[in-house]
């Protein structure tokens, strides 16, 4: 991924991950979404043929709403992704990290027509390449970005561990930091592990780190790192 990296932290002071989706990916998206709907217009142009003028009037309302509202009902309903989305791995979500509303959802697909002109999205091109987020004009109304979803918890290489809360404040470098090293941990020599668990452990509570054996110390400094992750 050649995408930047943002760190949010919430009010409980965790820090979330997230991952703008840049034009490539979001283009391929766009393009199997397109032909879905293309696909739909087609069948429903067979279907609607034998009603005459009827059905023409009828296939162009499916068109407006297809066209306006085929994204809004994905992303409120399918967490944030159409099926092109959900595709290539990337999802809606408000800039906050939140699950995208229906009100963001709205706004960012009404003012497709925005990012469109003077043709071919040429707005919503410079937008998303000028921007440090990849964000179109309808994200920068609403509030909301696309980001690379969130790989399931099977997926992370974090050892295993019971999820252990915070004692104290940590700024979003530390917390990055503790996630990382728990991510990496397998890829440490046992000494160079043990070094940076006992530096960790350090800054994860008001008291001094008392002496306790290794294995102990992996469970704890693992847990926050689970906790800080989102596990609970």
């Amino acid at each position: 991924m050649l995408d930047t990296q943002l760190g949010v932290e919430t009010p409980e002071g965790v820090l979330l991950i997230l991952r703008p989706a840049g034009p490539v990916v979001r283009f391929a998206a766009f393009g199997i979404d397109l032909g879905i709907r293309l696909g739909i217009y087609l069948a429903l142009s067979i279907a609607y043929s034998p009603l005459g003028n009827l059905g023409g009037g009828l296939f162009l309302v499916s068109v407006f709403l297809l066209e306006w509202f085929y994204p809004v009902a994905f992303e409120i309903l399918r967490a944030g992704a159409t099926p092109g989305k959900r595709t290539m791995g990337i999802a809606v979500v408000e800039d906050n990290g939140l699950p995208v509303s229906p009100s963001a959802s709205i706004v960012r697909n009404l003012l497709r027509f925005a990012d469109f002109l003077p043709f071919l999205y040429g707005f919503g091109i410079a937008s998303v390449l000028l921007t440090r987020d990849f964000k179109r004009l309808g994200d920068l109304a609403a509030g909301t970005q696309v980001v690379y979803r969130e790989k399931r918890a099977g997926d992370r290489a974090m050892p295993e561990a019971p999820p252990r809360a915070l004692k104290r404040a940590l700024d979003s470098e530390t917390q990055l930091a503790l996630v990382g090293l728990a991510e990496r941990s397998r890829r440490l020599t046992p000494e160079r592990l043990d070094e940076l668990l006992v530096l960790a452990a350090k800054v994860t509570d008001k008291a001094d780190t008392p002496t306790m054996p290794p294995e102990a110390l992996k469970t704890r400094i693992f847990g926050v790192a689970q906790w800080l992750i989102g596990r609970r």
